[in-house]
């Protein structure tokens, strides 16, 4: 075995017995790449990476290809979920170099770590307009040792790419940085305008295929709708959901999302499941059960957080990474079924259920089923005259057959690391469907991830974060996306929960933020902090990608401690960040979604709506029950507090309600039907 045995991430671990001499991303190999004058080789992956696997059987696995890796190059294998600095960086050579990237990366650098050459997926031999990976290494090794300074100068230029890159996004040279800057209404519209270029309005969602969820630039819908009454974003957002859950990127039978469909129709997923993704939508179908009250949004919440605490999660209340898309080698395989199968598990109710979910003879993906629905529970019912609570018994009574039977199925693998950042996002997810939904085991299932991240996860010196935690281990320095994310759930935590101790700690984290990552120039913040020391550049991530970028997400917490405080500077500095990325956000704002819903919150300013007296929990609860984007709720039944919008508020002898917003506060009411009226109003 190689030195990846003693690492603790699962995707290393899966090549700790390749006859590839491995390191770690750390010194020892870095050090051994000066002191020999030898090239590193990077390689980029993760554990559910389906071409990872494949060039590991094919190229890593070979005695032959591993011998010349060894001779000729320091190599590195990297866990893209645990060093995302890493990947960001190579990842950014790969694409200026091809004009695209993907996983497995496969990134070549001097032995001060400046990339020079990159590329993805190699295969073992010359297919597919790509040369095999021998040739590859063949080539790359002679450059280095007969042409080196080519190979300097190509290095250079590219690491000079990568640090310039950052700046193309933002822009410090405007007017309004120094003064009082108002977002109009007609950004917001602008911002509509360029998402609905992008719609499809046969499959939903946006774009063709590949398709992904989009939860982001579908919350921006939902609240644009709610500001603007505009009909359009929100028929398009709830068309969008109703397709994803219909479709077979959803599980139909257990509950939880996949990544992505490989087709425009969400019939295909790429198989993988991801906390992120589920967390995310979790928070999407929340907001969408706030607005409309639908039954199909509040069943598929349950069903995802079963699936979520069924599988991704831990004894002491955190969330494991991802569940992979193959098993037996094979992508999907756990997750379809033929005709016949179906048949003899349900017996005389096999046809009902096969109409319901699409399962034929032919299958509708390489011969097998991937279950989806075509239309829903009350169409179904009338056309089959039937009642439609008879027909969610039948089928949930034939899912749980079949569950017990893909139950005895080899599973997918499981990367059961723990991610400081996915865990904060699920953690919020839980919060947010507590708040929806009023089901008490989502509050318990947030207070306990919360108290393990602050328990597990945090240097008791220094209050700094780390990455990553699996078997009492945790490594690497939390990144921008640790922080913010926590930061963020933190507040969401309160908001349901009320415990002042959180603020507390979401202060704290906030000057950590503010000490270790600002960047004083734009205003904005790196995505490493002062004490990540071993890359070879610090970057900014700004995108709203898979995940919201820890910026945006600043940008959010920010503003929402500023008021929380009453703290102009941090309001200020939330404004300057919206400021310097505008004109991105308005150009492109399905890469920048999250920056455009708190650019909402600045056009139409946030609901501060603090509640007080003796049932003020309750009360505050009701509150979350509805959809207000961009409210910040506070309430206490302690007249001793500290907060500004709670302070000198409280009645002894009944709860009452203040809506305040742009600096003013309405009559405080002592009823959710008054509340209601003032919000309209």
């Amino acid at each position: 075995m190689n030195r990846l045995s003693k690492e603790t991430s699962p995707y290393l671990l899966q090549h700790a017995n390749n006859p590839v001499d491995w390191y770690a991303w750390k010194e020892e190999a870095f050090e051994r790449a000066r002191k020999e004058n030898k090239p590193i080789l990077v390689s980029i992956g993760y554990s559910t990476c389906h071409w990872c696997h494949v060039m590991e059987r094919e190229s890593f696995e070979d005695p032959v290809v591993a011998n010349f890796m060894n001779e000729h190059f320091i190599n590195i294998k990297v866990d893209r979920e645990e060093r995302p600095d890493v990947d960001q960086i190579y990842m950014e050579a790969c694409q200026i170099i091809n004009g695209n990237g993907g996983w497995p990366l496969n990134c070549f650098l001097t032995p001060d770590k400046r990339p020079y050459y990159a590329g993805t997926y190699f295969p073992p031999v010359a297919a597919y307009n790509r040369p095999s990976w021998i040739q590859v290494l063949q080539n790359i090794s002679n450059a280095f040792q007969n042409r080196r300074d080519k190979v300097e100068a190509q290095a250079d230029r590219l690491l000079e790419a990568i640090k310039k890159s950052d700046k193309s996004i933002v822009n410090i040279d405007i007017e309004g940085l120094k003064g009082s800057v108002t977002f109009k209404p007609e950004l917001a519209d602008q911002i509509f305008n360029n998402l609905k270029d992008r719609f499809d309005r046969t499959e939903g969602g946006f774009g063709g295929a590949p398709k992904f969820p989009g939860s982001m630039s579908l919350m921006y819908l939902l609240d644009y709708h709610y500001h603007t009454k505009n009909d359009e974003a929100l028929d398009h957002a709830l068309f969008s959901i109703d397709k994803m859950i219909f479709g077979g990127i959803y599980d139909q039978l257990e509950g939880g999302f996949a990544r992505y469909a490989t087709d425009k129709a969400w019939l295909v997923p790429h198989f993988e499941k991801m906390l992120y993704d589920n967390a995310l939508l979790v928070e999407l179908l929340a907001d969408a059960y706030k607005l409309t009250k639908k039954e199909l949004y509040k069943e598929t919440i349950i069903e995802t957080l079963d699936f979520i605490e069924r599988e991704m999660t831990d004894s002491k209340g955190a969330f494991y990474s991802a569940l992979d898309a193959d098993s037996e080698g094979v992508e999907g395989k756990f997750y379809v079924w033929s005709k016949n199968e179906v048949e003899e598990i349900l017996g005389e109710e096999a046809e009902l259920f096969c109409r319901f979910y699409d399962i034929t003879e032919t299958g509708n993906w390489e011969g097998k089923n991937i279950l989806w629905r075509k239309e829903s529970f009350a169409t179904f019912a009338s056309e089959n005259e039937i009642e439609v609570k008879d027909l969610k018994s039948i089928l949930q009574k034939n899912r749980n057959l079949l569950l017990k039977a893909r139950s005895k199925r080899i599973r997918p693998g499981l990367d059961d690391k723990i991610l400081l950042s996915w865990n904060a996002l699920q953690c919020s997810a839980y919060a947010n469907a507590y708040a929806a939904l009023g089901i008490e085991k989502y509050k318990t299932a947030a207070l306990k991830n919360i108290n393990f991240l602050l328990n597990k996860m945090t240097d008791k010196k220094t209050g700094s974060l780390f990455h990553t935690y699996k078997n009492e281990k945790v490594q690497y320095h939390g990144f921008l996306e640790d922080y913010a994310f926590l930061i963020k759930a933190l507040l969401d935590v309160y908001s349901i929960s009320f415990e002042e101790s959180l603020l507390k700690q979401a202060e704290r984290y906030i000057l950590l933020v503010q000490q270790n990552f600002f960047d004083n120039e734009d205003g904005l913040f790196y995505f490493t902090s002062t004490q990540q020391k071993d890359v070879v550049v610090r970057k900014k991530e700004l995108f709203d990608s898979a995940m919201p970028s820890g910026n945006s997400t600043m940008t959010s917490n920010l503003m929402r401690i500023g008021i929380i405080l009453d703290d102009e500077s941090f309001k200020k500095q939330a404004e300057r960040m919206l400021l310097v990325i505008k004109k991105s956000i308005e150009n492109f704002p399905s890469s920048f979604s999250r920056w455009a819903s708190e650019l909402l919150n600045h056009i139409y300013s946030i609901k501060e709506i603090a509640v007080l007296g003796p049932e003020a929990a309750e009360t505050a609860n009701r509150i979350n029950e509805l959809f207000i984007p961009g409210r910040l709720v506070m309430a206490t039944s302690n007249a001793e507090t500290e907060y500004p919008l709670l302070k000198n508020r409280f009645n002894e002898t009944e709860t009452l309600i203040y809506l305040c917003q742009n600096y003013s506060c309405q009559k405080p009411v002592n009823n959710i039907e008054d509340f209601i009226k003032q919000l309209n109003d």
